[in-house]
């Protein structure tokens, strides 16, 4: 209502809405000028594919103002000279590092932010930013990721970190109560966006509240097309027992053909004592080589049931299928024969059939590169994030 308003005074209705006929893009930039956006995420204390998105907000938006709950530079995104202000939870020491731990508290953190000043709120979240108030004739359009897995998949969730396993009667009775505050400060967005139809359906089951879908892009200009594959494949994740690269190191045990496994993280040691010769654990590899191996693989693993997943996007617009477990993410992001093959359990045998029949295919790379950079550009993204904008904001 407030661009509306306040573009009314710059142009006549009937020219605004001809503008917006005719180009949408320059109507957003004008509600852009003549309206104060905040820009707001859970907490910047690591880099991953939320921070990605949220990264490209701010660039997009270079002019709103940036909040987060905590703020740790070195190990999250560089804002440059920009300003981001945080909450109380920034003075508590060692906040950052243990960021986790303070789940109780960054609801009250995000109510305590003033954002009255502000006609626009965009909030990044897989949790608490989303809780943030505003005034009652401002917008708040939410980028929701995931809803809060912790408290609703606190089973899936806690095996990440078996050492809290002996304190789950007591987990449990807080995640109770803070599972009917979350409920309730879900109720706050005007408008949810989901960057899959996966999320989409558990934002309307858990917070009856329905999520326009709008898939996230990668920068495909960082990602190096090649029609020449090399005799390996590769996974690209966290070693985390939900990513399954157990199951993924038991299947090519049995085939024998060459692995490459990029990342780090807790199960490392256990995967590497189960891994034959064929495997091979590399860690974390520099940007230009992570290109190099997405380009060069014959196909790209994911065994993850992944609430959308950037890696199997960036394997195509590398030009290279991906074999995936077909559930969650890859099937907003894959076409099954033409970029990817999909299998339909977290099996070894399940993946051996799939890694034999993607053998036999005769892939096209340069139609899979296409699908990507068609599909999840960053220009596409912006295209329909600025339509929404502009739908909430310009009629309302």
């Amino acid at each position: 209502m407030f661009a509306r308003l306040r573009l009314a005074v710059l142009f006549h209705d009937q020219h605004f809405e001809l503008l917006n006929a005719l180009a949408p893009q320059i109507a957003c930039c004008l509600i852009w000028r003549v309206m104060k956006v905040a820009l707001v995420h859970d907490y910047l204390t690591q880099k991953g594919g939320a921070e990605r998105v949220f990264e490209m907000l701010c660039k997009r938006y270079p002019d709103a103002d940036i909040f987060t709950s905590l703020y740790e530079p070195e190990a999250s995104i560089d804002f440059g000279d920009r300003e981001v202000f945080t909450t109380y939870l920034q003075k508590i020491p060692q906040a950052s590092r243990y960021f986790k731990l303070l789940a109780p508290l960054y609801y009250s953190a995000f109510r305590a932010l003033d954002l009255r000043e502000y006609d626009l709120i965009i909030s990044s979240t897989t949790s608490f930013a989303k809780g943030v108030r505003k005034r009652p004739d401002a917008k708040h359009i939410c980028f929701c990721h995931n809803i809060t897995r912790f408290l609703w998949d606190t089973k899936t969730y806690l095996r990440e970190y078996t050492a809290y396993r002996r304190f789950m009667p007591v987990i449990e009775q807080i995640f109770r109560a803070m599972r009917k505050t979350d409920l309730t400060y879900a109720q706050e967005p005007d408008v949810y966006i989901a960057n899959s139809r996966t999320v989409a359906q558990r934002i309307e089951q858990i917070y009856q509240k329905p999520a326009q879908v709008i898939n996230c892009p990668i920068d495909t200009q960082k990602f190096a097309f090649s029609s020449q594959k090399e005799d390996f494949y590769l996974a690209s994740a966290r070693l985390v027992s939900y990513k399954r690269l157990d199951v993924v190191v038991e299947a090519f045990n049995w085939l024998g053909w060459n692995l490459l496994i990029t990342g780090d993280g807790p199960e490392r040691d256990t995967l590497e004592a189960r891994a034959m010769q064929n495997v091979q654990f590399l860690g974390h590899v520099s940007d230009a080589e992570r290109r190099r191996l997405l380009s060069k693989s014959r196909s790209v693993i994911v065994m993850a049931l992944e609430d959308y997943g950037l890696v199997p996007v960036e394997a195509n617009a590398s030009g290279t299928p991906v074999i995936a477990y077909g559930e969650g993410g890859v099937l907003d992001t894959q076409i099954p024969g033409i970029t990817g093959v999909f299998f339909n359990s977290q099996t070894p045998h399940a993946l051996h059939r799939a890694l034999l029949q993607a053998r036999s295919m005769e892939w096209n790379y340069q139609t899979i590169r296409d699908h990507a950079v068609s599909r999840f550009s960053e220009d596409v993204f912006f295209q329909s994030v600025d339509q929404l904008i502009l739908d909430v904001c310009g009629t309302g």
